[in-house]
């Protein structure tokens, strides 16, 4: 691995953070007020996009990393529906 593979390893690695607090915090406070069901739809269909493109480029870095914030961005979407239909139920 070179220092450029290296340097994109090392920011995909990062990147695939940037969901995690949201979505332990939406777990630890199961609230889901004020979170946005619609950005993290377009965030969830960009990765699949950016899986699809690392692969084509056979870039496991892309397809990694991508495929991490994927599964964040769907369980936001998971826990938005879930709690938000809970919220509702008598």
């Amino acid at each position: 691995m070179n220092g450029v593979d290296l340097l994109g390893a090392v920011a995909g690695a990062i990147t695939t953070l940037t969901f995690l607090p949201q979505v332990i915090k939406t777990i630890k406070d199961k609230s889901v007020k004020d979170i946005s069901l619609m950005m993290f739809i377009i965030a969830a269909v960009n990765e699949a996009m950016w899986i699809v493109y690392g692969a084509l480029k056979s870039d496991w870095v892309i397809i990694l990393t991508n495929a991490v914030i994927l599964c964040l961005s769907l369980t936001m979407i998971y826990l938005k529906l879930a709690y938000t239909h809970k919220k509702t139920q008598p």
